[in-house]
């Protein structure tokens, strides 16, 4: 039995298009934020957002796997941006912090991120963008 193939179209599939746009927001970040990748600026705007959190919880809270935020937070501190010490409630517990030098450039990154966000959705109208992230949020 053969498959009917003319109904799938590459081009209108989700994860197709999804990518895409994926693409298309890295290169935009690349150029604007080069000093950090996505996932590096997201882990410390977070930790400037929320305050201290272990890394189990920073990686639940931007949606990164075990082995993908070790990885982050590892070249995070590597460049001294994020400070690891012990949870004063549970000492065997590793709280992650931003340093002074991490918030300094989160502080001094947020406006190019801002037009990162702004840049990737401007080929919409207003209402457009408003319901493309409204509906992005609600697939996740």
């Amino acid at each position: 039995m053969e498959s009917d193939t003319t109904e799938y179209i590459l081009d209108r599939q989700v994860g197709f298009l999804l990518r895409r746009a994926t693409q298309r927001h890295l290169a935009i970040f690349a150029t604007q934020i080069p000093d950090l990748t996505p996932t590096q600026f997201a882990a410390l705007a977070k930790l400037c957002e929320a305050g201290p959190e272990s890394q189990n919880a920073l990686g639940r809270q931007t949606a990164m796997d075990a082995a993908t935020i070790k990885g982050v937070i590892d070249r995070l501190r590597a460049k001294g941006l994020v400070t690891a010490g012990r949870d004063p409630g549970d000492q065997r517990r590793i709280t992650l912090a931003a340093s002074s030098q991490g918030r300094a450039l989160y502080e001094a990154r947020v406006a190019q991120a801002q037009a990162v966000t702004r840049d990737t959705l401007a080929p919409l109208t207003e209402s457009e963008r408003d319901c493309f992230l409204a509906l992005l949020a609600k697939l996740t």
